[in-house]
């Protein structure tokens, strides 16, 4: 049976200046450069009414936190896309992250955590080498964890969201209320709790909604602690991927040559990473697939991943790559937490 999140638990987040120090100098200084407080601006004051009404919270007590929370320049910056197509560059991507000293640290973390590891995969299916890679991609093994105040973040994603791009300040503000439903649950300050410039936490960076929807207490101490401990961080991420999909023992993808003909191809990447074509389907619009591809039972997806100006890699996504996109909805990250796995894997 699937293992649940233990109601009586109770959740601990590391926002002291330690979770600082572990974060870069560059996104320490970047974190810090705040503007002006929201204080009691129109927007913000309704905002504060209604999350406390949604999550049967104290109004004043939301009014008095969002009214602390900054505006951060960075913040709106970062969350921008890239300006060049050099910015979508899965190759250089790849360098950047299966490169030999994350590799080594991902090595040690493994072999430190290996039981919880083991157990995570005998709960729920889910591979060591796939939870050592998103927590090698995402923060390093806690080497970078973000230094941003998540209230600033949430809030300034919230009311500022830049303009230039979809507006996802709807997102934003379901997750602030989500953070202030969670600092109220936990007793937190607000305040004192440090992130991504998008409000993620701790080792596996999660969002607030994650963190009260998939977070979990796997090594049975009566809290929840994605900061300290490894095991937490183990059953949670496997937890994230079993609820939103995986299927043990289903390869993430297989290699494959596109159609020539760049009208089916086309009509191949209309869907993007949702699976939806057979093997026999993808051959029969003039995909390449090898002989282990071609037996797969399940629905693939033609996934195109952007070399800057150079050709683009392809690989036959299944319904597990598809799954490591609901962590973060990109084929590129999904691809490179399952070579940095696999890479650490090899080490070993």
């Amino acid at each position: 049976m699937r293992r649940r999140h233990a109601a009586a638990a109770v959740l601990v987040w590391c926002a002291s200046a330690s979770a600082a120090q572990r974060a870069s100098p560059a996104r320490a200084s970047r974190g810090s450069a705040t503007g002006k407080a929201y204080g009691r601006r129109g927007d913000v004051l309704a905002a504060a009414r209604s999350i406390a009404l949604e999550h049967a919270l104290d109004t004043r007590w939301v009014e008095a936190a969002l009214a602390q929370a900054r505006y951060v320049p960075a913040v709106a910056q970062l969350v921008m896309p890239g300006a060049t197509p050099s910015a979508r560059n899965w190759r250089a991507y790849r360098a950047r992250v299966v490169e030999p000293r994350r590799v080594e640290a991902g090595v040690r973390w493994w072999s430190d955590n290996e039981a919880w590891l083991a157990l995570a995969e005998q709960r729920y299916g889910v591979p060591a080498a796939i939870v050592v890679g998103i927590v090698g991609v995402e923060t390093y093994y806690g080497r970078i964890t973000g230094a941003f105040r998540v209230l600033d973040a949430l809030a300034t994603l919230s009311f500022d969201f830049p303009g230039g791009r979809s507006d996802r300040s709807g997102f934003f503000r379901a997750e602030l209320g989500q953070f202030m439903r969670l600092a109220s649950r936990e007793g937190w300050d607000p305040a004192a709790v440090l992130g991504s410039y998008a409000g993620a936490m701790g080792l596996p960076q999660f969002m607030p909604s994650s963190v009260l929807n998939f977070a979990i207490d796997f090594d049975d101490d009566g809290r929840v602690d994605l900061t300290n401990s490894a095991a937490d961080v183990i059953g949670s991420v496997a937890n994230f991927l079993a609820e939103h999909g995986w299927q043990p023992e289903l390869p993430t993808h297989y290699a494959v040559e596109p159609p020539a003909d760049t009208t089916e191809r086309a009509l191949m990447l209309v869907q993007d990473i949702v699976p939806s074509l057979s093997a026999a389907q993808m051959v029969e619009r003039g995909a390449q697939l090898d002989e282990a591809a071609q037996q797969h039972q399940g629905p693939l997806a033609l996934v195109e991943l952007r070399n800057a100006d150079a050709a683009p890699s392809y690989v036959a996504g299944t319904q597990n790559f598809y799954v490591l996109t609901r962590y973060n909805a990109s084929s590129t990250y999904a691809l490179a937490v399952i070579e940095l796995g696999g890479a650490i894997a090899a080490a070993r």
